[in-house]
């Protein structure tokens, strides 16, 4: 078994053990921000953690109505330019808090008036030295490249921040968070099978929209580096707008759809999708019992969610499908070539 898939299957304690030390962080950033309340967050981070600020940025604008940018990290580290960071909140977000462009825009912006937050797995890093206020990642060492389990972790943490900030979410919908994820692991041997079929995949396209939208991205990432799958991912307006036109008869496409918000444009496309022959693999749960009119193949999380807490519990038929196939590939997850766990550019 490979580490890949047992970080994934340690995902339910891990949020457990997130949610639960969380609390006298967030006590203390609470006081912070009642103090300097933000008129803007910006959210900085690589790889998997940037994915996780995709989240975060919808999250947090959605629930609390505080604009959200997702920094460009060369703006500081290669031209030098000085923001103006007042009442801005920076959060950093990286799993091993030693990526060091991601560190040196926390400092920089520290520096220049902003209040900052680190989330990150490890207490004793850079990034947890760097920053005002820290947020754990409960996950324990995560040995495998690709990143599972602090993705979640960090999608949590994004909820417990846009909470401070104001969003309207409640603790005991968080709690259920670990169950949800416990459920949709329930489905593992299922998604192993369906994986066989895609052995000789060499690309395909990954859909999502608003909550959804960053694990598009998440999901494509994992194919690319543990399955060496050209993945790419777009929300249903952006592949209507052009991209559509590389779908063919028998193409791989996978979709995130909740139900709730964003089902309108996900059944439109994946509507024109299926009528061009697409094969369509699309993961939801028993809310949303219109999926299979539009689908090839559906992975139904047994339990009914709210689309806002989603996300989490979504990504993890994804991850699994991932680990998977690069074993139908003879590949070893664990170990991409050419890639390390942690990256260090500026």
């Amino acid at each position: 078994m490979s580490r890949m898939l047992a970080e994934i299957r340690e995902q339910p304690e891990a949020l457990a053990r997130t949610l639960a030390g969380a609390a006298p962080a967030v006590a203390r950033l609470r006081r912070a921000l009642e103090k300097r309340r933000p008129r803007l967050v910006v959210l900085v981070a690589r790889g998997t953690s940037d994915n996780a600020a995709l989240f975060g940025r919808y999250l947090i604008e959605i629930t609390t109505g505080i604009p959200v940018s997702l920094a460009a990290p060369s703006i500081t580290t290669l031209y030098g330019a000085k923001l103006d960071y007042r009442d801005t909140l920076v959060v950093a977000l990286s799993q091993s808090g030693e990526s060091t462009d991601t560190n040196l825009v926390l400092q920089r912006a520290r520096e220049r008036g902003a209040l900052t937050l680190g989330i990150t797995n490890e207490r004793a890093s850079t990034l947890a030295g760097l920053a005002e206020h820290v947020l754990l990642v409960r996950a324990g060492a995560e040995k495998s490249v690709a990143a599972t389990k602090t993705y979640t972790g960090q999608l949590l943490l994004l909820y417990l921040l846009a909470s401070v900030l104001g969003g309207s979410l409640r603790p005991g919908d968080l709690e259920r968070l670990p169950g949800a994820v416990e459920a949709a692991l329930r489905l593992e041997a299922e998604i192993g099978a369906l994986s066989e079929r895609y052995r000789f995949m060499r690309q395909t396209v990954v859909v999502g929209r608003g909550l959804n939208y960053a694990n598009a991205f998440e999901f494509s990432l994992k194919l690319m580096e543990t399955c060496y799958v050209v993945a790419e991912r777009f929300s249903p307006a952006d592949l209507l707008h052009g991209p559509i036109a590389l779908v063919e008869q028998g193409f791989p496409v996978f979709a995130f759809a909740p139900p709730g918000a964003t089902w309108g444009s996900i059944s439109e496309v994946l509507g024109k999708l299926r009528r061009v022959g697409a094969e369509i693999v699309a993961i939801t749960d028993s809310g949303n019992p219109h999926v299979a009119g539009c689908a090839t193949k559906v992975i139904r999380l047994p339990r009914k969610l709210k689309e806002a807490l989603t996300p989490i519990p979504y990504i993890v038929p994804a991850q699994l499908f991932s680990a998977y196939l690069a074993v139908q590939k003879g590949l070893d997850p664990d170990r991409p070539r050419t890639l390390n766990k942690v990256t260090a550019n500026l």
